[in-house]
């Protein structure tokens, strides 16, 4: 949390169960995002791609992208902020 604090604002944890899902949504905001346990896959609904996370992965999510996302088997624990 104290690194994530140094490169974004507004920082919190979450978690999830296995298997939860978040529908496409987007933020007006650049998400800061690290997995810091158990593991979960982002989409990125417009390209097409996906980005699958794990416990220590990092991931910067530009403002307006278009994402939706499942948890892993295992749940997970992550901690965000914005820029």
């Amino acid at each position: 949390m104290e690194q994530l604090r140094g490169e974004a604002s507004g920082c919190y944890s979450w978690s999830n169960g296995p298997g939860d899902r978040y529908a496409a949504h987007s933020h007006a905001y650049e998400k800061v995002l690290y997995c810091v346990d158990g593991s979960i896959d982002f989409v990125l609904e417009n390209e097409g791609r996906n980005l699958s996370l794990k416990a220590g992965d990092r991931m910067v999510l530009p403002a307006g992208t278009l994402h939706s996302a499942l948890v892993g088997p295992g749940g997970c624990t992550c901690i965000e902020g914005r820029r």
